[in-house]
């Protein structure tokens, strides 16, 4: 039996990798057999590619093209080496940014077509979509303040932490039309209100999404 792929998706600062990380124990609270992954990364490969992706440090400019590339060829690995036997095995795959998230950065945010980026996915058999899509929403202003505010702590900012608002605004309104085009698989969820709040909203849906019954 195949199993069922799950993504988080949303702007810098909108607590996706907390919720994954909550909804990940909730699921091994109820003994769902799963795995946590994230994109960029998710395998050896993927990681190292990573380092350079998001390293705000890094120097020189990474073309909107390169960039694109390069984030794909990351996917073409995760998905292989790990998505993918993960599903055939049965198992839910948590995967933090999937395809959602190259449209809405590298499509809406850096301008590059949406059609060549389907048409690229397509070609490389990495358009394997998912099958519920969590959109963590909220507004750019308070979400980049949350990027700040993580950037003086121990986890620092990425290169797109530094991005600027009007960016951020793109890529946010380019989800929202991803989630207005396909509303059965995109649940937007307002992630503005308490973190607990946002966890039981979670929960809910992906309660009815599995079956798993009522908490109860």
């Amino acid at each position: 039996m195949s199993g069922k792929l799950i993504t988080f998706e949303g702007i810098e600062g909108s607590g996706k990798s907390t919720q994954i990380r909550l909804l990940s124990e909730y699921l091994e609270s109820r003994k769902v057999g799963h795995l946590l992954t994230r994109e960029p990364g998710g395998t050896r490969l993927g990681d190292q590619i990573r380092r350079h992706l998001l390293d705000a440090e890094e120097p020189g400019e990474i073309f909107p093209e390169t960039e694109l590339l390069l984030f794909l060829a990351v996917r073409a690995q995760h998905l292989r080496e790990a998505v993918l036997p993960a599903l055939d095995a049965g198992r839910v795959v948590l995967c933090d940014r999937y395809n959602d998230a190259t449209l809405a950065y590298q499509g809406f945010g850096r301008g590059l077509p949406l059609t060549r980026i389907r048409e690229i996915q397509r070609a490389a058999g990495i358009d394997r979509g998912p099958d519920l899509t969590l959109l963590l929403d909220m507004e750019v202003g308070p979400a980049l303040e949350r990027t700040r505010k993580r950037g003086d702590g121990a986890g620092g900012q990425s290169r797109f932490d530094r991005e600027g608002e009007e960016f951020h605004r793109k890529v946010r309104e380019g989800y929202l039309k991803i989630a207005e085009s396909e509303p059965a698989r995109v649940r937007r969820i307002d992630a503005a209100r308490p973190i607990n709040i946002v966890q039981g909203a979670i929960i809910s849906i992906v309660n009815d999404f599995l079956d798993l019954g009522n908490t109860d």
